[in-house]
């Protein structure tokens, strides 16, 4: 018993406290990534980037509905799920929403620079902003129309024991779809599959980009967007390649009547989630840390671009005051 009381204050330990982390530090590179990608013209210009800037919005919100209740749930022992049927509902559909959209846009980056790098001209005309707006509204609408089952799947059910409601999937058969086909497939490993394999591609287009005739300009943003892009890939497949044998573990193991084995998996899977959410927190600090370029660009942005900004609507207003006295 003393075991499992340890191992479960440890966990929450590690939602509290690495979790609001996460929250902070995913808040702020959310806000600044899409600083930087929508003051510059060349990023809003570029359907890559175009992708990576929406995933940033999306991964913002995200971090709210999904890191922050979950948070709350394991670390201070709040459950807003069932305290409310509507939140009940409403959070998975807009978790599955958030997580689809966001992997299904890093997806879209990769396999955009993919043919943006390609040496056949017909292929690169695929990589265009156009094309992007119109990929991405198909892509939220088939995350919405995924997320709908979950609506009316999830409910509240009274616990025998504590005489409260509980939040949980009444579905069966959604229940089975969600842990043997959604959480191993498309919220893992069919995503990072497909990065990888696009990746790899870039980067061998990337390595002969230098030997073709393209304006000096478009291949450095290439070559900045490729790194950028790759380097997001090995991070995420770092963080979210775990959460698949976690989900295998828990399936098997799962139902176990040992209450200290039941304690182990549970702290595994608690450890899991917050390791997963790493994905949505990131993307700023990589692109920083691969890309000398983007540091210039995000010092300019601040310096020049926003700091200046202030400091004229500072003087106008000092002028009009002095005016007006």
């Amino acid at each position: 018993m003393a075991t499992q009381s340890i191992f479960q204050y440890i966990c929450q330990q590690v939602v509290i406290y690495v979790g609001l982390f996460l929250f902070i530090a995913g808040l702020i590179s959310g806000l600044l990534t899409l600083l930087v990608f929508l003051s510059l013209r060349t990023f809003r210009q570029k359907s890559c980037a175009f992708y990576l800037t929406i995933m940033s919005l999306v991964n913002t919100f995200h971090l709210f509905t999904g890191l922050f209740t979950y948070i709350m749930i394991n670390g201070f022992g709040i459950n807003w799920l069932n305290m409310s049927l509507f939140y009940c509902k409403f959070r998975p559909f807009y978790v599955q929403l958030c997580t689809l959209i966001s992997f299904s846009c890093m997806c879209l980056a990769t396999i955009d620079q993919f043919f943006a790098t390609c040496s056949y001209i017909r292929w690169q005309r695929l990589s265009n902003i156009k094309l992007a707006r119109y990929l991405l509204i198909v892509v939220t609408l088939a995350a919405i129309l995924h997320g709908i089952p979950s609506i009316f799947s999830y409910g509240h059910i009274l616990s025998p024991t504590t005489g409260e409601n509980n939040c949980i999937i009444m579905n069966t058969a959604f229940r089975k779809y969600y842990y043997y086909f959604y959480v191993p497939v498309l919220q893992s490993t069919l995503p990072i599959s497909i990065m990888i394999l696009f990746g790899i591609l870039a980067y061998r287009n990337v390595q002969q980009i230098a030997f073709r005739t393209i304006p000096l300009v478009r291949r450095e943003l290439d070559k900045q967007l490729t790194t950028m892009v790759l380097v997001q890939i090995f991070y995420d497949a770092i963080v979210v390649t775990p959460s698949v044998f976690i989900n295998i573990i828990m399936t098997i193991y799962g139902s176990t009547s040992n209450s200290l084995l039941a304690a182990q998996l549970n702290s595994i899977s608690i450890l899991g989630i917050i390791l997963y959410y790493f994905h949505y927190a990131g993307s700023f600090y990589i692109y920083v840390c691969v890309s000398k370029r983007f540091r210039q660009q995000f010092l300019y942005v601040l310096s020049t671009i926003h700091v200046t900004q202030c400091c004229r609507l500072t003087i106008n207003n000092n002028q009009i005051q002095t005016e007006t006295s």
